[in-house]
């Protein structure tokens, strides 16, 4: 199970309250690119209509540029797989006000593409900063720790 591609700015910029894993319906194209680790996930986000779940703003480049479709849109909005049931509970939670649902990553479970989406709320700039102090905190009792 390795990560192909990492929503980094996820972590800074949400508090994740929970995770779900879902599969992705994707082209051959781009099954290959992501799997060459080509692709972003920054600023994308998961909107449920019509009893499915979409993801939108998610950038994955054609796999051979030189023999790509001219019609090919990497942004395209590409549909995600899940269950009634969860389907139906993330879309009452994307209803709910502050809460947001964020895609974390895409990686592969045997020969599948997954994709870890999160119901999420957007952390306030102080939150933020706490975080980041929390963080560097962190790492600088790791660096005592390894140095004794």
């Amino acid at each position: 199970m390795a990560n192909l591609v990492e929503n980094k700015k996820a972590g800074l910029n949400y508090e994740a309250l929970e995770t779900y894993e879902t599969g992705l319906e994707l082209l051959g194209g781009e099954v290959k690119s992501l799997k060459q680790k080509l692709g972003s996930l920054e600023g994308a986000r998961v909107l449920a209509r019509g009893g499915e779940l979409y993801l939108v703003g998610m950038y994955v480049p054609p796999y051979q540029p030189a023999n790509a479709d001219p019609a090919y849109d990497p942004y395209r909005t590409r549909r995600l797989l899940a269950n009634k049931k969860e389907i139906a509970e993330l879309a009452d939670r994307s209803n709910e006000r502050g809460l947001t649902i964020i895609p974390l990553s895409v990686y592969n479970k045997s020969r599948f593409l997954k994709v870890k989406i999160a119901v999420a709320r957007g952390k306030k700039k102080f939150d933020k900063r706490e975080s980041l102090k929390k963080k560097e905190s962190k790492r600088d009792l790791a660096r005592e720790l390894k140095d004794r």
